[in-house]
């Protein structure tokens, strides 16, 4: 997961966003957000429920518009003209939490079809996005005859995926994609968002609640807390700092707080140790290291 370019393909100026301005249920949920994601990056955003997470995702492509501040894409304002925010929403592809309540049509191809048919795409061209899509996301082929509401509950997810993929977004943005999902479903959509990302050079957005999920899948972690952004940093700086993610109501991968423990215990472990494989590798090097048993399968 490397980002290919600093400059950045997606940046807002201290964008804010307040629900019901002026009247007695005014409630600002984010507040002067300054961010930058560039081309080919992976980030996580994480926060806990109401922190301005879904607000701030909504800006990205246009879906809402600020109260106050700006969005950029590829350097330009988002509402330079009607016609570049139109643009912006077929180049900045987002999915909502719970996706698959988004299929409407009377076949999967008419659903994966449907935003290339907004784009104004000839029939030829949509059909080669339709199929290319649903590999991405490895829906078999038998599958696009038959009705969306056939479909299992991971296909569905899968098929919502898909009919953002065709229309080919430079950034793929995700609110919680494999919430609900058992633990091979939820394997299945993050290895479909990381093809699609490798094979594009995408930009990807995740937001998730899981922890051990976003810990082994993206290269940036950006914490929401009160609608401002508490942290922005790798993986290894932002678990590193557990005692305070518990304070804002979060808890660190299980490896992390394992390790931690460990480390308070007198063991020599790196501040940055918040996976299972890094934890097995670095107690094994310990051993190895202090000529002592092999270690125990973690």
């Amino acid at each position: 997961m490397t980002t290919e370019t600093n400059t950045p393909l997606i940046r807002t100026e201290k964008l804010t966003h307040t629900y019901s301005a002026g009247t007695p249920f005014e409630r600002v949920a984010v507040c002067d957000i300054d961010f930058e994601a560039a081309k080919g990056e992976c980030i996580g955003i994480i926060g806990h429920t109401g922190s301005g997470k879904s607000t701030f995702i909504q800006h990205l492509n246009g879906l809402l518009k600020p109260t106050s501040g700006r969005v950029f894409f590829d350097g330009r304002e988002l509402y330079e003209t009607k016609g570049y925010a139109r643009e912006v929403r077929f180049k900045v592809g987002l999915v909502f939490q719970y996706p698959e309540y988004q299929l409407f049509e009377s076949s999967l191809y008419d659903d994966i079809a449907f935003g290339p048919k907004n784009m104004g795409l000839k029939e030829a061209e949509i059909r080669d996005r339709v199929h290319e899509a649903a590999g991405f996301a490895l829906l078999e082929e038998e599958l696009l005859s038959k009705s969306p509401f056939e479909l299992s509950g991971g296909q569905k997810r899968r098929a919502a995926i898909a009919g953002v993929i065709a229309m080919r977004p430079e950034v793929l943005i995700l609110d919680e994609p494999t919430a609900g999902l058992d633990p091979r479903g939820r394997d299945e959509i993050i290895a479909n968002i990381l093809s699609y990302k490798e094979a594009r050079g995408a930009t990807v957005i995740m937001v998730t609640h899981n922890m051990e999920e976003i810990a082994r899948t993206v290269e940036r972690i950006v914490l929401f807390e009160d609608g401002a952004v508490a942290m922005d940093g790798t993986p290894a700086s932002v678990f590193s700092r557990s005692e305070e993610l518990e304070a804002m109501g979060l808890t660190a991968p299980v490896a992390a707080l394992v390790a931690r423990r460990l480390r308070a215990l007198g063991v020599p472990l790196d501040d940055g140790v918040y996976t299972i494989p890094q934890l097995k590798s670095a107690l094994v090097a310990l051993m190895d290291t202090s000529g002592g048993l092999a270690c125990p399968e973690i």
